[in-house]
């Protein structure tokens, strides 16, 4: 094993004063996460993810990319303004102009961070950067100094480090750590690297680099080939103590990291490896949700810790075992990461106070026009069904989240459908100017119908990539939970929709999805700006 003491010591010895068993978790599903394809959050919904990650406890939280786009610049400049608690980071390549773009997004924050990366492996030196080793080496000192003017929390990452030669990565690691950086990322940034040589680079920088005892190091793995969290895992054991890592393991191509899984694997197993971290687990459940919720990606049933099944037995001999004694088939219990939240809490005639109440028991707080808007969603709801459970409330606020006045908005809708005659619907849409506009449409099914409709009624020839429907609940009157992946003029985009419908639901979610890419499309002069300023950004 290799040296574990890596954040810069405070009076008492311990690092930062911090013991040297605690790992940091740096939470980047606002900005890694958001870059899977057809992710679309709004101002609002990031805001709300990242309230619900202070909540959770992460150490940090990257909350995006400023340079991009005004729109996340804006919301990374909310998140700061707003959150407390964790440290607010801001991603930056080593240019000046992205390293002030970041600061000003973060400077608001209590403790912001300015996180800036170049790449050091031999094949995006020459093929994408196109420059050379010295040249690199110079970005980097320029960088992190000119970081360092502006805030005294600066990370640096060496791109692509699990492809670099260490040797000469090392070069780049002592020259930021020299300007002033205070955390040294190590990313296995496209996911190749095996558990064995991931620890094996980190034990060479440390024998290469002394002055890493100094500062906190951290690993940033992705998914390719299935190994994130065991790479991760074997560089916390090789003396990194801080992870980056996202919630459900969203990300670029495989995803990230799993959040859930690292943290939990280190509180399970943690009499065996001596390592926690300071998250509260029991709002892993409810964080997965809502960022599953409001990105529109469902977490696969099978997934460990937040899947459906990780809980489950079907087995007649788990289930046998389970019964007499939970620990014989499971290994963590379900009420640790907050599965037990689906308690009846309110009915149709409960009042603006009690569902206030509710909410806030919930960790969710909100007054004047919003709980007004959430309170008379709230007694729709409650008209269609018996109980509002805690479940109901997170789908109904978080779908009051994706509101926006300027989008295209549903206003009513009609369609006939039968097992003899053709589905057909017809639609009446509120535009993101105010105006009500009308469509017909016929198709395979009421969906289709419905959707068809809709693209009439705004003009707008939506393609739909991916169609999903769950139940927030198993009641049979549940509420329906849509999510739809569309294409529109050759850009990917989600959309939600909740309702006791699941048409409403569906037509909501499309409308959405076609709002998130009309405004995707025109938030920045052009999007291949954006995918340019994003094509770099797996640090």
């Amino acid at each position: 094993m290799g040296k574990t003491m890596t954040d810069a010591r405070s009076s008492d010895g311990s690092p930062n004063g911090r013991q040297p068993d605690q790992v940091r978790i740096f939470d980047t599903t606002l900005r890694d996460g958001e870059q899977s394809p057809g992710i679309s959050l709004n101002v609002q919904e990031k805001l709300e993810i990242a309230h619900q990650l202070a909540r959770l406890g992460v150490d940090v939280i990257e909350a995006g990319f400023p340079i991009t786009s005004p729109g996340d610049a804006k919301a990374v400049s909310a998140i700061a303004k707003a959150v407390e608690g964790p440290i607010i980071c801001g991603l930056a390549r080593t240019s000046a102009l992205d390293i002030d773009a970041a600061w000003n997004a973060i400077k608001h924050s209590e403790r912001p961070r300015i996180h800036t990366f170049i790449a050091t492996s031999d094949i995006h030196i020459e093929r994408k950067l196109q420059t050379t080793r010295e040249d690199v080496i110079g970005q980097a000192r320029a960088a992190v100094a000119h970081a360092k003017e502006y805030c005294d929390d600066v990370e640096f990452s060496p791109e692509d480090a699990s492809r670099s030669d260490v040797e000469y990565m090392a070069e780049v690691v002592r020259v930021a750590i020299e300007q002033g950086a205070t955390t040294i990322n190590i990313p296995d940034t496209v996911g190749y690297t095996m558990p064995h040589e991931y620890a094996d680079i980190f034990r060479r920088l440390y024998e290469l680099v002394p002055e890493l005892e100094n500062v906190v190091v951290s690993v940033h793995c992705h998914d390719d080939l299935g190994l994130a969290v065991a790479n991760s895992f074997a560089g916390v054991m090789a003396g990194a103590r801080q992870v980056e890592c996202a919630v459900n393991g969203i990300g670029e191509r495989a995803g990230n990291a799993s959040l859930e899984e690292i943290v939990m694997l280190l509180r399970t197993r943690r009499s065996s490896v001596g390592l926690d971290t300071g998250i509260e687990t029991r709002e892993i459940a409810r964080t997965s949700r809502l960022v599953s919720r409001l990105t529109g990606y469902p977490v696969q049933p099978n997934k460990a810790i937040v899947g459906r099944n990780a809980f489950a037995h079907e087995a007649g001999i788990h289930q046998d075992g389970v019964l007499k004694d939970r620990t014989t088939y499971e290994i963590m219990d379900a009420t640790t990461i907050g599965l037990q939240t689906n308690q009846l809490v309110l009915g149709k005639h409960s009042g603006r106070h009690a569902l206030r109440n509710a909410l806030e028991e919930m960790g969710i707080r909100i007054d004047g026009q919003a709980l007004n808007t959430a309170f008379k969603r709230f007694k729709e709801i409650a008209d269609k069904k018996k109980t509002v459970t805690a479940l109901d409330l997170e789908a109904i606020v978080s779908d009051e989240i994706r509101e926006q006045a300027e989008a295209y908005n549903l206003a009513s809708f009609e369609v006939h459908d039968s097992s003899v005659t053709v589905p057909s619907a017809t639609v009446s849409v509120t535009t993101p100017e105010g105006e009500t506009v009308t469509g017909e449409g016929s198709g395979d099914g009421a969906v289709d119908a419905l959707l068809k409709a809709i693209n009439a009624a705004t003009g707008r020839p939506a393609v739909l990539k991916e169609y999903h429907v769950d139940a927030v609940t198993p009641d049979t009157d549940a509420l329906g939970e849509a999510s739809v992946l569309i294409e529109l003029d050759g850009r990917l985009a989600s959309g939600q929709g909740v309702s006791t419908d699941t048409l409403e639901a569906s037509g909501r979610a499309y409308l959405r999805a076609i709002s998130n890419a009309v405004a995707g499309v025109t938030a920045v002069g052009s999007v291949s700006e954006r995918a340019a300023a994003e094509a770099d950004t797996d640090a």
